[in-house]
């Protein structure tokens, strides 16, 4: 699986945000600048989080953007359906083929496949809030590996 550019810097935008103080906020430029993005590309993603209510804004020369509840109730499957691009139900309406239509369209051996993983994922996604962002990766790294139950052994190194 693959996460999207917007999933990733939409994520990134959010982790600014959990990451300020109560009553901080950041412009769309600060936003951009941390980033590494353009203001327009920063703009988009604030419009889709804004519309889903992961962030509010203020207007002024001490406004910014802010998150709407805390990062803590945030859950990253929440995010990843709103910036998601590649809806699982719209999986076999984007066939790329040369005919007009999936061949296999009710009897596809592929398609569970594509959907227990979406679902692994968004189970896996469900387990993790924004809060659990905001920290160094190692940290963040060892909790998903928790939440798989994912057990990582270090092999002896052979000389």
């Amino acid at each position: 699986m693959k996460i999207s550019a917007q999933e990733e810097y939409g994520l990134r935008c959010l982790v600014q945000l959990a990451d300020l103080s109560d009553g901080e906020s950041l412009t769309l430029p600060q936003i951009a600048e941390r980033e590494g993005i353009s203001t327009a590309n920063a703009g988009k993603l604030m419009w889709i989080l804004n519309k889903a209510g992961f962030v509010q804004s203020t207007r002024g020369t001490k406004g910014g953007y802010f998150l709407s509840r805390p990062a803590s109730e945030i859950r990253l499957s929440e995010i990843i359906k709103v910036l998601d691009a590649d809806v699982v139900g719209k999986h076999c309406d984007s066939y790329t083929g040369v005919l007009d239509k999936c061949v296999h369209t009710g009897d596809c051996g592929i398609r569970p496949v594509i959907v227990g993983l979406h679902e692994i994922v968004e189970n896996a996604l469900s387990k993790i809030t924004l809060s659990q962002l905001v920290g160094n990766e190692f940290a963040v790294g060892e909790m998903f590996h928790q939440i798989q139950g994912i057990h990582r052994t270090i092999e002896p190194q052979r000389i």
